[in-house]
């Protein structure tokens, strides 16, 4: 009996050391995903910062490229009239 409880205590460890090394593996993958997970929440603070800005970028550059082609076109037109 006492060799069937000894092979028993000798599984038990094994068994809990195996669990120790999966749940260490486990805390690190959650820190690195943790970890990348901040750098997203900033990495998209940053965009929702910079988005009205671009936005306001883009309608100047419409408003010029649509003043463009008007003068374009009057010059075009001004041509065939005269």
């Amino acid at each position: 009996m006492s060799d069937m409880s000894f092979k028993q205590a000798k599984e038990l460890t094994e068994q809990f050391e195996l669990a120790e090394v999966t749940l260490t593996q486990t805390i690190k993958k959650l820190d690195r995903a943790t970890e990348n997970f901040e750098k997203s929440l900033v990495q998209q603070e940053k965009i929702l910062r910079h988005k009205p800005q671009v936005d306001k970028k883009l309608e100047i550059l419409k408003i010029i490229v649509g003043v463009n082609i008007g003068f374009v076109l009057g010059l075009i037109a001004a041509k065939f009239i005269m």
